[in-house]
C-alpha cells in the first residue's frame, strides 16, 4: 500500500485555499497510484481555530469542505482532520476528528481523546473527548488512527483519560497513523522523534506521523513529519519549516523503505533541561522566526515592514531576519538618533543596512525632544531629568515609526527581547510598539547567539554591534547593566522562573543570591501590565509571554 504524507501550511478559516491545497495533493498522490494520503490535525480549518469554532457557519464551511474532498476520494483513501458535530445532547457540541474518506464515502470518523489544556492549548473549551475507540479497516489493513495523542509525554497524568492506543491495541491494529498539529519550540524540537519512538516501542506497532507546518500568529509549526517502524527505526523524515509530500510503501509487517536512522540513534531526550542553554538549537530558532515573519505578513496580506534601527543588537537581528524573510527591498529601517546616541550607533546602523541592502532614513529627534521638553517645562517645574525624559525619547521614536507605518502601510516589527519584557525594561507606546514581536521569546543571550548564527558565513551584522555593551542610550553613558543584572546572571534566573516555573526558594537553592532572586522575580510580576498590552510574540520556547502564560496583572505573588 502506497501511503502519502502531505505536510502542508494552512490558513485558519480560509476554507477555499485550504481545500484547494488538499485537493491538489490528492491529485498528485492519485497520479502516482497512491492508496492512502494522510493530512494533519484540523487541516481543513487550520489549527488552532479557537473561538471561530463557536460560529455555526464556520463549522458548516468545514463540513462543506469535507464533502468536496470526499468527492475527490474516489480511487484513493484520504485521512484528513476537521471538526465534527457531537450528536449527543450532553458535552461540547464538537469533536476534534479525523475523517477516512474513500470511494466518495465517509468510511469512518475518529475523535481525539486527549484534549490538551495547557500552555497555548485550550481544546476542552471547544471539543468533547472521544468516548469510544475503534480501528479503521482500509484495504484489509487495520489502522489505529489517533490525533496528536501519540506524541504526548502526558498520558500518565491522572487528569487525562486512558490513552486511546491502550484501547485500540486490543483490536489488533497493524499500523498507527497520527494526525498532528505539534508546535515548534527550541527545547522540544529534540524530543518529538523520541516521543514517537517511545509509543512505537510501547505498542510494538509502526507509525505514520503527519504534522502541520506554518505559522499561525504566535505559534510556529515546524513539520518534520516522520515514519517509524515497529523497532523504533526512522524510515522517513520530512523537511522542517517547509511544505512537502512523501510516499512510503507499506507491506504486511512493515515498510519497504531503507532505514534513515536506526533506533539506537533516535534518542529519547529529557524535554526541559534544568539549565539555561543560550546556544541551543539556534539554527532551528532562526528558521522558526523566518517562517513566523513570512506567514504573519503573507496571511495578513502585508507586504512591507519598518524597523526602528538603533545600532543595537536587538534591532540589528530583527532587521536582518526581516530582510531575509520579506526581501531587503520590502524592509525600511528608520534611524532615530537623539542627543544621547553615540556616533557609532548611527554608523553601525548605516553599515548594517548597507550590508543588507535595505532602504533607510535618518531622522534626528533632538529638536522634537526639545519641543516636548519646553512644552512640559511649566508642569515639570525644573525637576531633575529622570525616566520621564528617557521614556519621552522612546515614545517620540514610536510615534515616528508608526507615522511611517500609517503613511505607507508598513507594519512595524517590534525589537524587544524576552529579558527586557520579563523585567519591564521597555517603554509602553514607545519601543514596545509594533504589530509583531520577533524576539520577544528570546532572552538577550539567545539574541547574541542568533546574531552570531546570522553571521555564520559572512559579516552581515557589524561586529561592533555584537561586541559593544548594550545600552538604551536614553541618558549620557547609559548601559543596560545600570538597571539590570548582567544578562549572564539575569537570563538563567528568568529561565528557571518562566520556563521551568521554579519559585524563589528553588532558585536560591541553585546557588543564586536571595536578594537578587527576589529583586528579579518582583520585576517580572510587577510588569505583567506592560506585557498584557504587548503585540503578539513569535513563540519559540515552551513558555512564551502571551497566550501561553496566564498570570494575573494585579496578583500579589512575590510582590
Amino acid at each position: 500500500m502506497k501511503i502519502f504524507l502531505a505536510q502542508q501550511n494552512y490558513h485558519i478559516g480560509d476554507f477555499e485555499a485550504n481545500t484547494s491545497k488538499i485537493l491538489a495533493a490528492i491529485e498528485v498522490a492519485k497520479k502516482q497510484n497512491g492508496d492512502l494520503i494522510v493530512f494533519s490535525e484540523l487541516a481543513i480549518c487550520g489549527y488552532p481555530p479557537r473561538d471561530f469554532l463557536e460560529f455555526e457557519d464556520f463549522v458548516a464551511e468545514a463540513l462543506i469542505s469535507v464533502d468536496k474532498i470526499r468527492e475527490a476520494a474516489d480511487t484513493i483513501g484520504v485521512l484528513v482532520g476537521a471538526p465534527s458535530p457531537n450528536p449527543m445532547k450532553k458535552g461540547k457540541n464538537l469533536f476534534n476528528s479525523a475523517y477516512l474518506l474513500y470511494e466518495k464515502e465517509i468510511k469512518g470518523i475518529v475523535h481525539k481523546t486527549l484534549l490538551p489544556n495547557y500552555d497555548i492549548f485550550d481544546e476542552y473549551r471547544y471539543f468533547e473527548p472521544a468516548f469510544e475507540w475503534n480501528v479503521l479497516t482500509f484495504k484489509g489493513i487495520k489502522l489505529a488512527v489517533t490525533i496528536c495523542e501519540d506524541i504526548w509525554d502526558l498520558v500518565d497524568d491522572p487528569m487525562y483519560r486512558r490513552h486511546p492506543m491502550d484501547e485500540l491495541v486490543k483490536q489488533g491494529p497493524e499500523l498507527m497513523i497520527n494526525l498532528s498539529a505539534s508546535p515548534f519550540d527550541y527545547i522540544h524540537a529534540d524530543g518529538r522523534k523520541g516521543t514517537v519512538k517511545k509509543n512505537v516501542l510501547k505498542y510494538k506497532i509502526p507509525m505514520v506521523y503527519c504534522n502541520t507546518v506554518g505559522s499561525q500568529t504566535e505559534i510556529v509549526f515546524d513539520g518534520g513529519s516522520l515514519v517509524m517502524n515497529a523497532d523504533g527505526d526512522l524510515v522517513a523524515e520530512m523537511p522542517y519549516f517547509s511544505e512537502s509530500m512523501q510516499c512510503v510503501n507499506w507491506v504486511k509487517g512493515g515498510f519497504e523503505e531503507k532505514i534513515v536512522r536506526p533506533a539506537a540513534n533516535v534518542p529519547i531526550v529529557k524535554l526541559t533541561p534544568e539549565n539555561f542553554e543560550p546556544e541551543k538549537n539556534t539554527g532551528k530558532i532562526h528558521e522558526a522566526l523566518l517562517l513566523g515573519i513570512r506567514d504573519y505578513y503573507g496571511k495578513m496580506n502585508f507586504t512591507k515592514a519598518v524597523v526602528a534601527s538603533s545600532g543595537g543588537i536587538d534591532s540589528a537581528v530583527v532587521l536582518a531576519l526581516a530582510c531575509e524573510a520579506l526581501g531587503a527591498e520590502n524592509v525600511h529601517a528608520l534611524l532615530l538618533p537623539s542627543q544621547f546616541s553615540s556616533d557609532h550607533s548611527v554608523s553601525d546602523a548605516v553599515k548594517l543596512s548597507q550590508n543588507l541592502g535595505n532602504p533607510y532614513d535618518i531622522l534626528a529627534i533632538k529638536n522634537i525632544f526639545d519641543a516636548f521638553d519646553l512644552t512640559l517645562k511649566p508642569i515639570f517645574n525644573d525637576l531633575p531629568f529622570n525616566v520621564a525624559e528617557e521614556n519621552l525619547q522612546s515614545r517620540i521614536r514610536g510615534a515616528l515609526v508608526m507615522a511611517l507605518s500609517n503613511k505607507y502601510g508598513y507594519i512595524l516589527l517590534n525589537t524587544s527581547n524576552k529579558s527586557e519584557l520579563a523585567t519591564g525594561y521597555g517603554t509602553l507606546y514607545g519601543d514596545m510598539a509594533g504589530g509583531l514581536g520577533v524576539l520577544g521569546d528570546l532572552y538577550k543571550q539567545q539574541v547574541y547567539a542568533l546574531a552570531r548564527y546570522i553571521n555564520r558565513s559572512k559579516e552581515i551584522i557589524p561586529e561592533n554591534i555584537i561586541n559593544k555593551a548594550p545600552s538604551a542610550e536614553l541618558r549620557p553613558n547609559q548601559k543596560d547593566s545600570d538597571s539590570l543584572p548582567d544578562y549572564s546572571i539575569l537570563d538563567p534566573i528568568l529561565y528557571q522562573y518562566v520556563e521551568r516555573r521554579q519559585g524563589p526558594k528553588e532558585i536560591v537553592e541553585m546557588g543564586y543570591d536571595t536578594a537578587l532572586v527576589a529583586r528579579i522575580l518582583k520585576l517580572v510580576n510587577a510588569n505583567e501590565y506592560k506585557r498584557n498590552q504587548f503585540c503578539p510574540i513569535i513563540r519559540v520556547s515552551p513558555k512564551a509571554f502571551g497566550i501561553g502564560r496566564r498570570v494575573p496583572i494585579v496578583g500579589k505573588y512575590l510582590s
